[in-house]
C-alpha cells in the first residue's frame, strides 16, 4: 500500500487519523450528522475558525504566532453589523461599504500586530496577546452587547448551494489560492524566515516586511472568517471571537505545522480545525450518553485539548528515536 504508506508520512497525518476516528465515533452515535443539510449547515460552522486556522498557520510558517485573532475576528464582526445599521435591506454601498470597512480593520489590526512583532521587535506571544485586549476592548466600545443586524441578502448568500455547499466551495478556493501562493517568491520567503531568518536576511530577504506581510495577510483571513460568522449567526456578538484563538493554534498544531516555524502548510490546519469541532462534538455525545454533568465537558474538552496539542511532538519524538 504505498499511497497509504505515503499518505501517512504526510505532516498531516495526526490530523488524517483523528479525522477518520472522529467520523467513525459520530456515524456511531449521531447517524443524523451525515445528512446532506446537517453537514451543510455543519461545514458553515467550521468555516470561520477554518479560516482563522489558515490565518494563524501563515504566521506560524513565518516563525511567529498571533494570540489576537479572535478578538480581531470580534472587532471586524461589529464594525460590519453596525455598518449595516438596523434595515434589513440596507441596499448595496451599506452592505458591501460594511463588509470592506470590516476586512479593513482586520487587516490593519493584523498589521499592527506585525508591526510590533517585525519592527518594535517584541515577542511575539506578547505582542499579540496585548494587542488582543486593545481589539477586544474597542470591539466592545463598537457593540457594549450582543444585537445589530445583518442584511438578508448576505445571509441567504452563505446559505446557497450549488452542487456543493457555498462553504466547501470557499474551502476549496482556498487550498487553491494556496497552490498558487506556494509558486510565488514571498511564499519562499515566508518559509525562510520562519526556518533561519539570520540566514534569510543574509540572503537579502526583507524580514520585517515578509513578517508584517504575513501578520496583515492573516488579519485579512480574519476579517474573512468574520464575515462568514456574522452572516451566518445574523447578529453581532461583542465575545463571540475570543475562544477562536486558541482553537486555530490547535487546528495548526494538529495539522502538521510545527510552532518553530519554517514548515506545514494549510491542509493539514483546515482538517485540524474539522477534528477540532468534531472531537468537540466527540465529547459533548460521551458527556450525554455517560450522563455525566454538563461541567465536566470543560474539564473533558480542556484534556482533549492538551492531549491534541502533545501528540505530535511525542510522535516526532518517537520517530527520532526509531
Amino acid at each position: 500500500m504505498p499511497f497509504l504508506r505515503r499518505l501517512l508520512a504526510q505532516p498531516y497525518a495526526l490530523a488524517l487519523v483523528l479525522l477518520v476516528l472522529g467520523l467513525i465515533v459520530t456515524a456511531l452515535f449521531q447517524p443524523a450528522f451525515f445528512t446532506g443539510r446537517t453537514l451543510a449547515n455543519n461545514l458553515r460552522t467550521f468555516l470561520p475558525l477554518i479560516l482563522l486556522a489558515v490565518a494563524q498557520t501563515l504566521v506560524v510558517i513565518g516563525g511567529g504566532i498571533d494570540l489576537s485573532l479572535g478578538a480581531i475576528l470580534t472587532l471586524s464582526s461589529v464594525v460590519m453589523v453596525q455598518t449595516f445599521g438596523q434595515d434589513p435591506d440596507p441596499g448595496p454601498w451599506r452592505t458591501f461599504g460594511g463588509i470592506a470597512l470590516g476586512l479593513l480593520v482586520a487587516t490593519l489590526a493584523g498589521a499592527a500586530g506585525g508591526f510590533c512583532v517585525a519592527y518594535l521587535r517584541l515577542q511575539p506571544i506578547i505582542a499579540t496577546f496585548a494587542t488582543s485586549f486593545v481589539w477586544a476592548g474597542l470591539a466592545l466600545w463598537v457593540l457594549p452587547q450582543p444585537g445589530g443586524n445583518v442584511p438578508l441578502a448576505l445571509q441567504n448568500f452563505v446559505r446557497l448551494q450549488f452542487l456543493l455547499p457555498f462553504s466547501l466551495w470557499v474551502v476549496l478556493a482556498i487550498l487553491l489560492g494556496w497552490s498558487w501562493f506556494l509558486a510565488t517568491p514571498w511564499a519562499k520567503h515566508l518559509y525562510a524566515v520562519g526556518g533561519n531568518p539570520q540566514a534569510a536576511f543574509t540572503s537579502g530577504v526583507n524580514v520585517e516586511g515578509v513578517r508584517l506581510g504575513s501578520y496583515a495577510l492573516a488579519g485579512f483571513l480574519t476579517g474573512l472568517g468574520a464575515f462568514f460568522l456574522t452572516a451566518d449567526i445574523a447578529t453581532g456578538d461583542p465575545l463571540i471571537g475570543g475562544p477562536l484563538t486558541l482553537a486555530s493554534v490547535v487546528a495548526v498544531v494538529i495539522g502538521g505545522t510545527r510552532l518553530s516555524g519554517g514548515t506545514g502548510g494549510i491542509v493539514g490546519s483546515v482538517l485540524g480545525a474539522v477534528v477540532y469541532y468534531l472531537l468537540k462534538n466527540v465529547v459533548a455525545l460521551g458527556v450525554f450518553n455517560l450522563g455525566l454533568s454538563p461541567q465536566w465537558q470543560t474539564l473533558i474538552d480542556g484534556t482533549v485539548i492538551v492531549l491534541a496539542l502533545a501528540t505530535p511532538g511525542l510522535l516526532r519524538r518517537a520517530r527520532g528515536r526509531a
